[in-house]
């Protein structure tokens, strides 16, 4: 469960920067590069490792999954955070059906390896790679994410690469909380113990 937990807080946490870039609030560079950073984390000594190994990475992510799950009628749910999460889980289901674009989705995460030895992980030509892997592999599986925000925000190149890349950061958190365990279900009849967890969680930061 407390996997479950980490893995959902990292989906919540990436949902929550796509809203950030989309309306133009800066972003913490560090917390940015450690989502990027989970894309290529192929074999991870175990889960927190995949987010940076500290749960002080997740502050924000496991804050909105209390918020939200929470059945607390006096905190605001955010419906926009919400649909981004489900929209990722909806298309990370697609893409676990289909063999042949999972296998093409880690060719083409490895290859971004030797990018690094040129360039840095948010440098804009990693983040251009990034972001054409979710729009040729991610993005033709089902409903695309609309992403709600300011209008010339979103029109600029930059702007669209981050938030590509954030959905396929977002993509990887759901492809891990499903290999953790993580259903529909939980989050529906064992609410309860994932907010209990996830603010023993947040408690230890």
């Amino acid at each position: 469960m407390k996997d479950q937990v980490i893995t959902f807080a990292a989906l919540c946490q990436i949902a929550h920067q796509v809203q950030m870039i989309s309306r133009g609030v800066p972003l913490d560079e560090d917390s940015f590069e450690i989502s990027l950073n989970s894309i290529i984390q192929m074999s991870p000594e175990n889960t927190l490792a995949v987010f940076g190994g500290e749960l002080s990475h997740l502050t924000d992510g496991l804050s909105i999954f209390i918020n939200h799950l929470s059945d607390n009628t006096n905190k605001v749910k955010d419906p926009e955070i919400t649909r981004y999460i489900i929209g990722l889980i909806n298309l990370e289901r697609s893409l676990t059906k289909q063999s042949k674009k999972l296998s093409e989705l880690g060719t083409r995460i490895q290859e971004t390896q030797r990018q690094l030895k040129h360039f840095s992980l948010t440098s804009e030509p990693l983040l251009a790679n990034f972001a054409s892997i979710y729009s040729d592999i991610i993005s033709p599986l089902g409903t695309r994410i609309q992403v709600r925000g300011e209008p010339s925000i979103l029109k600029q190149t930059n702007n669209q690469y981050k938030i590509r890349t954030l959905l396929l950061a977002g993509i990887r958190a759901a492809v891990l909380w499903r290999q953790v365990g993580g259903k529909r279900r939980n989050i529906l009849f064992k609410r309860s113990k994932l907010v209990n967890t996830a603010k023993e969680l947040l408690a230890t930061i």
